[in-house]
């Protein structure tokens, strides 16, 4: 069973920091940031404090469910659900809350649904029939029924190309990403057409540097071993998902390629279908965790607190400069 100790050895905090944190002591002062490490090493490692335990029986127990198939492929695992509770239990002494993605058409016994993406009118009938209180994330809802948090995701982009252009002075600047298609949707547009759309205004968009195929890490090798074989693998080259990511940098790796010395390497980190095995990476933060943090404090405003005025909120896209760009 694991101690407070271990919790403050993978958290690198004092153990009086972590009893302090996990037991709610608001005279302690710690970044947001080493708040968050605190609760995430707790969960990892399956702490939980006396008060917490004692705390939970007392809890009023909420259910929030994820619709993420417009964003995901419904395939693949979204991992980063695993580590909200850490987020529910830092934001309400009220709930105990838990997360539990959704299957469309699926039943499903929630009290809330956060959901990704532009759905259809079945599909908004789906998520009507599961809960009342829903928060739409970039759904571009028209009207004023739901809550609904937009994510600027050409912001992030642009402060990309911005970086990378005016301020590292690249004169090359490419993709390799992945595009999935199933129905009457697709994943990965966006990212592939924002880049195009900036580096075409600065007449700076060369076909050739960039190389698309399938979200998948065997294509993200593929493209990466071609672009290399046919010198058309730019200065600096943003890397569409993080499963493309994986395939890309193996590929790098077997070539030769130094990272950032021969090319520079941004990832677009989506909502994470995997664990990041690159967090010093240069990366653009498409679900950064205030976005979480946002969609659940308007869940607990609906649930909790009885609120029916519709709220709509603009978040941006976070830019990580790290060590690879």
């Amino acid at each position: 069973m694991a101690t407070i100790k271990d919790v403050a050895r993978e958290a690198q905090v004092s153990a009086s920091a972590v009893s302090r944190v996990l037991n709610k002591d608001d005279s302690i002062s710690v970044s947001p940031e080493v708040r968050a490490r605190i609760f995430q090493a707790a969960h990892m490692l399956g702490y939980v404090s006396p008060r917490q335990r004692r705390s939970a029986e007392q809890k009023q127990k909420l259910t929030i469910g994820v619709a993420d198939w417009r964003i995901i492929r419904p395939d693949r695992h979204n991992v980063r659900l695993g580590a909200l509770s850490c987020l529910g239990r830092m934001m309400t002494e009220q709930y105990q809350v838990s997360f539990e993605r959704l299957i469309y058409g699926q039943p499903a016994m929630v009290d809330g649904v956060i959901a990704f993406g532009a759905f259809s009118e079945a599909e908004m009938d789906y998520l009507r029939s599961l809960s009342y209180a829903l928060v739409f994330v970039n759904s571009s809802i028209p009207d004023y029924e739901f809550d609904q948090i937009q994510i600027d995701f050409e912001k992030g982009e642009e402060e990309l190309v911005n970086y990378l252009i005016d301020k590292k002075k690249y004169r090359t600047v490419g993709y390799i990403g992945g595009i999935y298609e199933d129905h009457d949707w697709r994943i990965g547009v966006h990212r592939l057409e924002g880049l195009q759309k900036l580096l075409m205004a600065r007449g700076m968009y060369e076909d050739r540097l960039f190389h698309v195929g399938e979200m998948s890490r065997e294509s993200g090798y593929e493209l990466t071993c071609r672009a290399i074989e046919q010198d058309a693998l730019a200065e600096a080259v943003l890397l569409g998902s993080d499963e493309v990511a994986r395939g890309a940098l193996e590929a790098m790796e077997e070539s030769g390629i130094r990272i950032p010395k021969d090319t520079a390497v941004i990832i677009y980190q989506d909502i994470q279908t995997m664990e990041s095995r690159w967090p010093s990476y240069t990366s653009i933060d498409m679900l950064p965790d205030y976005v979480w943090e946002n969609a659940l404090s308007l869940l607990l405003g609906r649930i909790g607190l009885k609120r029916t005025q519709a709220v709509s909120l603009t978040v941006p896209t976070h830019l990580h400069i790290g060590d690879t760009a």
